[in-house]
């Protein structure tokens, strides 16, 4: 019982860095129908960017707080401006090849302009490990789940409680009632993809640590955390924490008690179950997106 509490343990910590990389997809689909698939090359951009001002002599924080500006500038303005905006008018399936193509394209700028071996991290949170109740769990996992957590809950008050957060849910609900209500429709939608990185940026950080600042290291990471978003409902915010978190914890499961080579399977399956008896995702609703 022990060490199955110290594997669900570490899965929360390891599917909260899924909820934020998820709660990204759902929020660009709900705002503009946009799914970027290069939503893990995203997560990994911002750490090579820490790294850079790491290098330069910054401290941690200071490098955390000028990455989230570079990814707002990158990820979200020009990412927008240079890719989604111009192919939006010709529907989904070019920004879905678009986005493909550009997931690739970061994984080989970085390796050719920074490093194809693994770069260590610095870790946000003190190198212990508690005992409770007989259960060991480090300060890593603790850190990682509360600081994700948190993330996920500000994300999610933000868009019920604040005028801004209900703008944005009203154009992701329907674009052309919103606009003739005087919500700067273009916007919100800005908004949304300066929070997704953001979201990006405070994933890199607290999954690099443990799996290293490695070029190919959003491949798994963006599948995972896309599983993740259409296992808890691809239209809810709150379905990305949900589907996170299953995953997290499900294959840290299979991998001790299953085997190893099975664990980035693990979100594949669960993904299969899900759409065979519940299409719209755990949490998801059966809803027509309006524009």
């Amino acid at each position: 019982m022990t060490d199955f509490l110290q594997l669900f343990f570490s899965g929360l910590a390891t599917g909260s860095i899924y909820a934020l990389a998820a709660l990204g997809f759902t929020l660009l689909w709900q705002a503009s129908g946009t799914i970027n698939f290069a939503q893990g090359e995203f997560v990994m951009l911002p750490a090579f960017m820490m790294l850079g001002f790491l290098s330069a002599g910054f401290p941690l924080m200071l490098s955390f707080v000028g990455s989230c500006v570079l990814s707002v500038i990158v990820l979200g303005w020009l990412f927008k401006r240079g890719v989604v905006d111009p192919l939006f008018k010709y529907g989904m399936m070019p920004i879905v090849v678009a986005t493909i193509g550009l997931s690739i394209a970061m994984r080989n700028a970085v390796r050719a302009g920074y490093s194809a071996e693994p770069q260590p991290f610095p870790n946000l949170f003190p190198d212990e490990v508690y005992n409770i109740a007989g259960v060991t769990i480090s300060a890593t996992d603790i850190g990682t789940f509360g600081f994700a957590m948190a993330l996920v809950l500000v994300t999610q008050a933000f868009l019920a409680k604040t005028v801004t957060g209900r703008a944005m849910q009203a154009v992701a609900q329907n674009t052309e009632s919103a606009s003739v209500l005087g919500i700067n429709v273009p916007r919100m939608i800005f908004y949304t993809f300066a929070i997704n990185a953001l979201l990006a940026a405070a994933a890199a950080i607290l999954v690099t640590p443990t799996y290293l600042a490695k070029f190919d290291m959003g491949g798994s990471l963006g599948n995972k955390a896309f599983f993740a978003a259409i296992i808890g409902g691809f239209n809810n915010s709150r379905g990305a924490l949900l589907g996170g978190v299953i995953v997290g914890v499900c294959e840290n499961l299979a991998a001790a008690y299953i085997s190893p080579a099975y664990k980035d399977a693990v979100a594949l399956v669960i993904f299969m179950v899900v759409i065979l008896f519940k299409p719209q995702g755990l949490l998801g609703q059966k809803v027509e997106r309006k524009v």
